[in-house]
Formats: C-alpha cells, sequence, structure tokens
C-alpha cells in the first residue's frame, strides 16, 4: 500500500487543502483544524447544518489566516489575546476569539451570528479516554488526530451506490469524490474496508495507533460542490455498514512518533 493524498482543514468545516508532504504532530497535521466557527453563545457550528461553510476557503501564513469566499472581499485574520469557552461535542475547550472583522464576515457569509476562534495552544484538547492514553491530544477535529480513508474501500462504497440506485429507478450517480468523508490521508490498495481490522500502522517513518472506526453523519451527503444534501453515501452505508445503531468509514488515528509524511510513503499495517 502506499499514501496516495495528504489533506488538513485550517478551519473546521470548511473546504481543505491537498498537500504533497505534511508534518505530524502529536495532536494532528500541522495547520489542520486549528481555528472553528462558534455561534454568539460559543456553540459549535458545522457545514452539518451551515453547508455553505464548505464554501469558505482558508489560506495559513504563519499564525495568520485568510478567509476567502465569493461574498466578500478577502479577509486578513490575526487572533488576539482574549479567550472564551466555546463547546466541541459537549467539551468544553479554551480558545482565543479572532475578533469582530473576522465575526461579520462569517456572519455575512453564513446568515447568522458566527464568530472565529483559534486554538492557541492544541496541547489543551485531550482525546476521548476510552480509547486514548492520559497524554494524547487533538486539535479541533471532531475526536482524534487524524482520519485514514482508503481509496479501494471508496471504490467498492461507489459500487453499492450505484447498485442502490439501480435498485430504486434511479439514474447512475457520480462517483461520490473521497472530499465528502474529510480524510487527512488516503491510502490505496489492499483490500476494499481491510482498515476494519487494522491495530498499527505505519505511514514513511510515522506510526499511528488506530483507536477506533469513524462513524458517519449528515455531512457526507452534502455536494462539495453544490453545497445540496442528498441520500448518499448514508443511505448505502446504512445496508451495508451499519452497526452499534451508526454507519461507519474511515478510521481514526494517533501518533505514536511525530515525523513528516509524503505522498507515495509506504503504508504498513503493524
Amino acid at each position: 500500500m502506499r499514501l496516495a493524498s495528504i489533506h488538513f482543514f485550517p478551519v473546521k468545516s470548511t473546504a481543505g487543502h491537498d498537500v504533497q508532504e505534511a508534518e505530524v504532530h502529536p495532536w494532528g497535521l500541522a495547520g489542520d483544524r486549528r481555528y472553528l466557527v462558534t455561534d454568539e453563545r460559543g456553540e459549535l457550528i458545522t457545514a452539518r447544518e451551515q453547508p455553505l461553510l464548505l464554501s469558505c476557503v482558508a489560506e495559513l501564513d504563519g499564525d495568520a489566516l485568510t478567509l476567502t469566499r465569493p461574498h466578500a472581499a478577502p479577509l486578513r485574520v490575526t487572533p488576539g489575546t482574549g479567550r472564551s469557552t466555546v463547546t466541541v461535542w459537549g467539551t468544553p475547550v479554551e480558545v482565543t476569539d479572532c475578533g469582530d472583522d473576522a465575526a461579520a464576515w462569517l456572519s455575512a457569509l453564513l446568515g447568522r451570528p458566527a464568530r472565529l476562534h483559534w486554538l492557541d495552544d492544541p496541547t489543551r484538547r485531550p482525546v476521548n479516554p476510552v480509547y486514548g492514553r492520559p497524554e494524547d491530544r487533538v486539535s479541533l477535529a471532531d475526536g482524534y488526530p487524524l482520519l485514514l480513508a482508503s481509496a479501494t474501500s471508496l471504490a467498492l462504497l461507489n459500487e453499492w451506490v450505484a447498485q442502490t440506485a439501480a435498485e430504486h429507478g434511479e439514474e447512475a450517480p457520480a462517483p461520490l469524490p473521497m472530499s465528502r468523508f474529510r480524510p487527512n490521508v488516503v491510502v490505496e490498495g489492499g483490500a476494499a474496508f481491510a482498515e476494519d481490522e487494522w491495530k498499527r500502522v505505519r505511514i514513511g517513518g510515522v506510526d499511528f495507533r488506530v483507536t477506533k472506526g469513524c462513524d458517519r453523519c449528515v455531512m457526507t451527503t452534502v455536494d462539495t460542490a453544490t453545497y445540496r444534501k442528498g441520500k448518499e453515501p448514508i443511505r448505502t452505508l446504512s445496508r451495508h455498514r451499519k452497526w452499534d445503531g451508526k454507519v461507519w468509514f474511515g478510521i481514526n488515528l494517533i501518533p505514536d512518533t511525530p515525523g513528516r509524511i509524503a505522498v507515495g510513503d509506504p503504508v504498513t499495517v503493524l
């Protein structure tokens, strides 16, 4: 197997970037999900309920961030010093507010009050202790430092999606792109869904623990080109990949060793 692609997302739930190589920190890829958007009460806003967030492109330049979207001129954001506490999936996290200009820009995009925040200290947030060690940390990703997906598994899922459409008398859909699943690393080679059984994996010279599979939500149904929601892949995953009351695609990783990974690196199951 080999590493087929690498992706990071500067602001949680916004557009991502494809890169040829990336630094792996204990809390995730460098620059990945260090920013997030909340409402005026500090409650997380994601593309699950606000798909237009996916149209926002965030470019990193050191500790500064530039937001781009056709609704307004690009905005350069430099985090301030004022801290507040926001809630990420029920867990309070102390973050730095990015100011009123960023709030106004995002509020105009979403049509509702919104604020941008930065996780200034990525060692602040622990992972779920059920699946991690006391020293494990995560940035502002949903739960774990990295998400891995398999191109072979996606190819099989797309076959299933086409079969489901045919059974319902629907027009054959275009294959779902991997961007629907927002992984950090995509591997190619090996059997479809073999990753379900992995316990440890090495990418290049970096070792990772596999914590658990990734249960998927309605965000995967948002078309990343039109920002409209559909039925897939949840409809088909519910037929083929449902257990414990959830549907599954991809696996969550925690780095055991920091280092650098690059597209083309060998991927070895340990």
